[in-house]
């Protein structure tokens, strides 16, 4: 057993990944839809990660699903991919990569809210009323037309990030009531798969391939597309769940805290994004708000005694990644 312990020197490559990859692809995400349709760019994502993990899994000698893990693999993409991906690459066309990281750093509190109201795993106590409120007032400050310094932020891409991050939130409540693959990452890629496939269908309702030429499209765009693909949703992910298996679910959580100041400090140094007290006030409430929901102890029934529910790249493995 000591034999096997992984060097400390992997754990901070890991968590370097998790915290440096997984924050910077929201810039990824801006600097591709300022060409490529969203959906579209989305599907393709998707679609190439999805494909390159379920081969990788085949390759190992992983089963394939059951026709009734992909069906749920396939419900599961509606809430996750196609709903909350669609729209966080659609919005990223109307809103900073930095404040579209903290929007969606929201997840925790509609979880909480899910878990409350549906599973019960939750009480409404003062503490988590005081973090729900929080992350209320994050929001309505970098939203607010006036009074913090900088420029408003669109209210439909606003609007929109906000009902992705609740459909991410019913999502993760959904995955575990569904028979999911039982290797995670093989239930994350067919998950990623079945997302590719809606969003690309969605792209070709949306007419997003009328006009759209391969040949129009810049190196930058495409640099973003492989970086998402392989950085964001294989290279990632893959340090995500070797951590899961050598550290704490806590520990490996505290991602979600740093992934938004990555995002907004890119955006800002990168991305040529305004940095006012405005995004700093609204990202400040909204982390202290998921610091305090994460922490908080949860009611777990009988059933899931023992089981371990952490977050995954944005729920892959529950569900997954910006």
């Amino acid at each position: 057993m000591e034999a096997t312990r992984p060097h400390r020197w992997q754990k901070l490559l890991a968590f370097a990944i998790l915290y440096l990859v997984w924050g910077s692809t929201f810039l990824a995400i801006r600097i591709g839809v300022r060409e490529l349709p969203p959906f579209l760019f989305a599907g393709m994502r998707f679609l190439a990660a999805g494909t390159a993990i379920y081969l990788w899994m085949l390759a190992r000698g992983v089963p394939s699903p059951t026709s009734r893990e992909w069906a749920a693999a396939s419900l599961l993409a509606v809430p996750i991919f196609l709903v909350d991906y669609g729209l966080v690459f659609w919005a990223e066309k109307r809103v900073p990569s930095g404040v579209t990281a903290v929007m969606l750093a929201t997840i925790p509190a509609f979880t909480a809210l899910a878990e409350i109201l549906l599973l019960r795993t939750q009480r409404l106590t003062l503490r988590l009323m005081f973090a729900l409120l929080l992350g209320i007032c994050g929001v309505v400050v970098l939203v607010s037309p006036a009074g913090f310094g900088g420029g408003a932020i669109d209210a439909v891409g606003a609007a929109a990030l906000i009902v992705g991050a609740m459909s991410w939130s019913f999502g993760s409540v959904l995955t575990r009531k569904l028979p999911l693959p039982q290797s995670k990452v093989m239930s994350a890629g067919a998950q990623m798969l079945a997302g590719g496939v809606l969003l690309s269908v969605a792209a070709t309702f949306l007419g997003e391939f009328k006009g759209f030429s391969v040949r129009a499209i810049s190196s930058a765009a495409w640099i973003s597309l492989i970086y998402l693909i392989v950085a964001g949703s294989i290279v990632a992910f893959t340090a995500y769940i070797w951590l899961i298996g050598h550290e704490s679910p806590t520990k490996v959580g505290t991602y979600a805290y740093v992934n938004p100041i990555i995002a907004v400090l890119l955006g800002y140094f990168l991305g040529g994004e305004a940095l006012g007290a405005r995004t700093v006030a609204g990202t400040a409430l909204v982390l202290v708000s998921v610091v305090v929901i994460t922490t908080s102890p949860q009611i777990k029934p009988k059933s899931e005694q023992g089981e371990n529910f952490g977050s995954p790249d944005k729920l892959l493995v529950r569900s997954s990644d910006r």
